[in-house]
């Protein structure tokens, strides 16, 4: 295996190694995957990107993946009212969300 030297600012430098090891690899391995994925031709039928994604869904941790996403705008807005709120937003009790229609579900 062959050696790379770079010249690199010391901050940029730094804030990568941190990084790195928040996700649990290196700087070496990085530049490694980086220059590998820009030397190889490019893909059809969108299977590089299946295999990135692929690679990408291993690394969220175990747990993680079973969480929704984006619980909702009522759930959110409820949250951001009785955080802002709470006093106000408590007397309110359970709050029914409306349809289109405006019946309560």
């Amino acid at each position: 295996m062959a050696n790379l030297t770079l010249a690199i600012d010391d901050d940029l430098l730094r804030a990568a190694r941190i990084k790195a090891v928040q996700e649990g690899t290196s700087v070496n391995e990085i530049c490694r995957e980086a220059i590998a994925r820009y030397a190889q031709p490019a893909q059809r039928d969108g299977e590089d990107f299946l295999k990135q994604l692929r690679e990408l869904a291993a690394r969220i941790p175990k747990g993680q993946a079973t969480q929704p996403v984006w619980p909702g705008r009522e759930a959110l807005y409820e949250e951001a009212m009785a955080e802002r709120m709470p006093t106000l937003w408590a007397s309110f009790g359970p709050v029914a969300v409306r349809d289109k229609g405006g019946s309560a579900r």
